[in-house]
C-alpha cells in the first residue's frame, strides 16, 4: 500500500472545522500512487487496436506484420482473447457497456476495441498495434445531433392536466433547450494494471467504486469475486467517467490470466473520448404556463437523449422538474434516439444539470415575458411540499438561498432592460439560477480501530476521488472519538476492506456517516469493556460506570483526565487492538421514504460584454448552498468552485464534434476539446448554509459535489441574455451567438 496521508493539525471540534487536506503532502511530493504508477517486475504493456468505422462488421483482421515485430508478445482477437460473461441486468453490478470487448464482429462505434496488442513495451505496443490490418463491411451509421425519438415518450410523472392549463394560461413560453455531447476529460487517464496468481486477480483500477468493479470483473471473468481484488490508492478524478468499469480493464485482466504476467493497459486521450464514456446530447422542450401575477399554473418537460447501440443508459433530466416550483398541472416525458457513439454514462450531475439548464432558462424566459424579477418569481412558485410525491422535504432552504444570494450579489441594484448596466467600458448581465440535488445514502460498512501505538484506524471500502474522503473520514472519527485528527489513520481504495459506498452521486461523505459511528461506538464499547476486564485501574468498577472521553477511559464520576489512555489500556491487556465495525443501510430509490430528501442551492453570474471586440468574460459568481451540515468548509468550497468551473466549460466552451464521413471524435484531445481554464474563472464567492439535515444521519451531512455544477449554465445564459438580448437555447454559447446583439 502507498505511504499513509500525514496528519492535519490537531482539533478537538473535527467536524465542521476548515481542515487541510491529509493526504496533501503525498500528492505535491510525488508519493501518493495513481493507478499508471504501478510498476512490477517482468511487466507487460497492452495497447488496444480500435475500429476506423461507426457501423459495420469486420471481414478480417491481419496480424501477422505486427506479430513479427519486436517484443510483441501476444496479439488478441475475439478468437483467442478466452471467454467473457455478461454481468446480470439486475444485480451483480453497474456497467454501462454491457457488451463485453470482441463479443462478435459488429462495429457500432468508432473506436470500438476490435484487438489487444501485448509487447514487453509501451511504444512496441502502440508500433504494433499500428500495423494491424483490419477490413470492413461498411454500414450506414448516424452521429447527428438533431434527435427524433426512436419511442413514444416515456410519462416519468404526472399530474393535474398541463395541456389543458398550459392552453388557458395568461402567459406562457415554449421552447427547446439543446445541450451538446461533453467528454470526461480528467487529467488522469484511464488505466488498468492486472496481476494474476493462478487463481486470484489484482487490479489496480481508475475506479469510483472498488466494490463495485470487483463485483462486475468477477463475473465477467468467470470467476468468485472472493478471488479478484481491486485496488485505487488515488485517483486523479473522474466526474463520473471511472464510476464503472470499462472494456480496457477486462481486456488487460485476460491478457495478464493468459500470459501469467503483470499487464498494463493505459488509455490514450482519443481513446477516452471514444470509449470510456460522455454525457449524451439533450434535447428538451419546456412548457410553462402561468397567471400575470407569476403563479405558475402548467409545467411540461419532455425530453429526448441520444445514446448508443445496444446501450440502456438513460439520461433523467426531468429529475428535478416535478419538485422544484410549485404547480398544479405538470408532465415530465423521456425518449432517446440511437447514435453510433460509445456509450454514455455518468457526468458530474447526469440528468438534472442538463435538465435544470432547461428549467431554469426556461424559468427565465417567464419572468421575461412576465415583466417580473426572476428571484422573485421563483420564491413565488416555492412549494411547501415535494409535489412529485406528496411528501414533506426533510429540509429545504431554497429561499434563504435565494435571498442570501441575492443581498450578497448585490442583486437589487439590476435593472431590468436588456443592456442597461454598464461598467468600464463593458455591458454588464446578471443572471440566477436555482439548483438542487438527490441527496440519498448508499450502503457502506466501516471498520474502528484503537491501536496500541496511540492511533486510530478507521478503513473502508471506498475510495478518494479528489474531493477529500481521506480528510472527510479523518474528521468524522477524530469528532465521534473526541481526539485530534492527526490520531486518525485512513485506509481506504481496496475491495479486501469492509464493503464502502460508490463515489458517485454526491453520497459518499452521507453514507459514511452512519457506519463511522456505528464502528467508533462498538471499539469504544470494547475499549471499555477491555479496561474493566484487563486494567487494575479500574479494578471493581462496573462497566456502565465507565466512559471514554479525549482519548482516555474514566469513571464517570472523574475528569478524563484522571482515566487511563486507551495505548495505556491495550498494553495492560496485551491488546494490539480493539475493534468496532458499523453498517449503513442505502436510501438511494428508496419508494417507502417518508421524507424527500435533496439540497439546493442558488447562482449568481455577471457577465461582461464587450460588443465592438465580440468578447465575453464572465466577471464574478456567488453560490448559496443549502447542503446540511459540512464537515469541512474547506474541501466544501473547493467543491463548489471546481463545479462551478464545469458550469462556465458547460456554458461557454464544452463540445464534443464528430465527423460525419466516419464518426470519429474530431477534437479528441485537450488543445481542441476546451475547457475552463484559470484565465477563464473569475472570482467566486461560496456561502453554505448551516441546516443540518438529520433525516439523512446523525451529522446532519449531506452531498455538496453536483449540486454545484446545476444550474450554472443557464446563470451564465440568463446573464448573456441580459447583457445582450440575444436568448441562447443550444450550449455552449457561440460567437456567432453573441454577433447577433443589437447592444452597442
Amino acid at each position: 500500500m502507498s505511504p499513509e496521508p500525514a496528519a492535519a493539525s490537531p482539533s478537538r471540534t473535527a467536524v465542521g472545522r476548515e481542515t487541510v487536506r491529509v493526504d496533501g503532502p503525498l500528492k505535491v511530493s510525488g508519493a501518493a500512487r495513481y493507478t499508471a504508477d504501478f510498476h512490477f517486475p517482468d511487466m507487460l504493456y497492452a495497447v488496444p487496436v480500435c475500429a476506423t468505422i461507426a457501423s459495420g462488421t469486420i471481414a478480417a483482421i491481419d496480424t501477422k506484420a505486427a506479430e513479427a515485430m519486436p517484443g510483441v508478445r501476444k496479439i488478441y482477437t475475439r478468437d483467442t482473447i478466452g471467454k467473457f460473461y455478461r454481468v446480470p441486468a439486475s444485480g451483480g453490478g453497474i456497467i454501462d457497456e454491457r457488451r463485453p470487448p470482441f463479443e462478435d464482429d459488429t462495429i457500432r462505434y468508432y473506436g470500438q476495441y476490435i484487438a489487444l496488442v501485448v509487447a514487453d513495451t509501451f511504444e512496441q505496443a502502440t508500433a504494433a498495434a499500428h500495423r494491424v490490418e483490419t477490413s470492413y463491411r461498411t454500414a450506414t451509421f448516424d452521429v447527428s445531433t438533431a434527435l427524433s425519438p426512436e419511442e413514444t415518450p416515456r410519462v416519468k410523472t404526472r399530474r393535474g392536466d398541463p395541456d389543458a392549463a398550459f392552453d388557458a394560461a395568461a402567459v406562457k413560453i415554449d421552447h427547446v433547450y439543446n445541450t451538446p455531447i461533453e467528454t470526461h476529460s480528467s487529467i488522469e487517464l484511464h488505466a488498468s494494471v492486472a496481476t494474476f496468481d493462478g487463481s486470484h486477480f489484482t487490479l489496480y483500477e481508475t475506479t469510483q467504486a472498488v466494490g463495485n468493479f470487483r463485483n462486475v470483473l468477477a463475473q465477467m471473468l468467470g470467476v468468485p469475486k472472493e478471488n479478484v481484488r481491486v485496488v485505487t490508492e488515488y485517483l486523479g478524478t473522474g466526474f463520473g467517467g471511472k464510476l464503472w468499469p470499462w472494456p480496457q480493464s477486462l481486456l488487460a485482466a485476460a491478457a495478464a490470466r493468459e500470459l501469467r504476467q503483470p499487464v498494463k493497459l493505459v488509455m490514450t486521450r482519443q481513446m477516452t473520448f471514444e470509449s470510456a464514456g460522455h454525457r449524451p446530447h439533450t434535447q428538451q422542450r419546456v412548457r410553462l404556463g402561468a397567471t400575470t401575477e407569476g403563479k405558475l399554473v402548467s409545467l411540461r418537460h419532455d425530453y429526448a437523449y441520444s445514446r448508443a447501440p445496444m446501450s440502456s443508459y438513460a439520461e433523467n433530466c426531468g429529475e428535478s422538474s416535478g419538485f422544484m416550483y410549485s404547480t398544479p398541472n405538470l408532465s415530465v416525458s423521456e425518449a432517446f434516439a440511437t447514435r453510433n457513439v460509445g456509450v454514455p454514462t455518468s457526468m458530474r450531475g447526469p440528468g438534472a444539470v442538463p435538465g435544470l439548464y432547461a428549467l431554469e432558462s426556461a424559468v427565465d424566459e417567464l419572468a421575461v415575458a412576465l415583466k417580473m424579477d426572476p428571484v422573485a418569481l421563483r420564491l413565488r412558485n416555492e412549494p411547501a411540499i415535494d409535489e412529485s410525491k406528496n411528501i414533506p422535504f426533510s429540509s429545504r432552504h431554497l429561499k434563504e438561498c435565494l435571498a442570501t444570494g441575492a443581498e450578497t450579489f448585490g442583486w437589487s441594484r439590476r435593472t431590468p432592460a436588456v443592456g442597461s448596466m454598464r461598467e468600464n467600458g463593458a455591458v454588464l448581465g446578471w443572471g440566477v439560477a436555482a439548483c438542487t440535488w438527490m441527496a440519498a445514502r448508499w450502503e457502506a460498512q466501516v471498520s474502528v480501530m484503537f491501536n496500541d501505538d496511540g492511533t486510530l484506524r478507521v478503513a473502508s471500502g471506498t475510495q478518494d476521488i479528489g474531493t477529500g474522503t481521506y480528510t472527510v473520514l479523518a474528521q468524522m472519527a477524530a469528532e465521534l472519538a473526541g481526539l485530534d485528527v492527526g490520531k486518525i489513520k485512513v485506509v481506504i481504495g481496496d475491495s479486501s476492506l469492509p464493503p464502502g459506498p460508490i463515489s458517485g452521486g454526491s453520497m459518499a461523505t452521507a453514507s459514511l456517516v452512519p457506519a463511522v459511528a456505528q464502528a467508533t461506538r462498538e471499539a469504544i464499547r470494547n475499549l471499555i469493556a477491555t479496561a474493566r476486564e484487563s486494567d487494575s485501574h479500574f479494578a471493581n468498577v462496573p462497566v456502565d460506570r465507565l466512559a471514554f472521553h479525549e482519548g482516555r477511559v474514566h469513571r464517570k464520576d472523574q475528569p478524563p483526565g484522571e482515566g487511563r489512555r486507551f495505548e495505556e489500556v491495550l498494553a495492560s491487556a496485551r491488546l494490539g487492538h480493539v475493534e468496532g465495525r458499523g453498517k449503513s443501510e442505502g436510501t438511494f430509490r428508496n419508494k417507502n421514504s417518508t421524507v424527500s430528501t435533496h439540497s439546493f442551492g442558488a447562482h449568481f453570474v455577471e457577465v461582461a460584454w464587450q460588443p465592438e471586440i465580440a468578447r465575453l468574460r464572465i466577471n464574478r459568481t456567488v453560490s448559496v448552498i443549502d447542503g446540511g451540515r459540512i464537515v469541512n468548509p474547506l474541501t466544501a468550497r473547493n467543491q463548489i468552485e471546481g463545479a462551478v468551473t464545469m458550469g462556465i466549460g458547460m456554458a461557454l466552451f464544452e463540445e464534443t464534434h464528430y465527423d460525419h464521413r466516419h464518426g470519429m471524435p474530431i477534437n479528441s484531445n485537450l488543445a481542441d476539446y476546451i475547457m475552463a481554464t484559470h484565465a477563464d474563472t473569475p472570482p467566486m464567492e461560496v456561502i453554505f448554509l448551516d441546516y443540518p439535515d438529520t433525516h439523512l444521519n446523525e451529522m446532519g451531512v449531506r452531498g455538496i459535489g453536483e449540486i454545484g455544477l446545476a444550474g450554472v449554465a443557464a446563470a451564465i445564459t440568463n446573464a448573456v441574455y441580459h447583457a445582450t438580448g440575444v436568448r441562447v437555447r443550444d450550449l455552449p454559447v457561440k460567437i456567432e451567438d453573441l454577433l447577433a446583439s443589437s447592444v452597442a
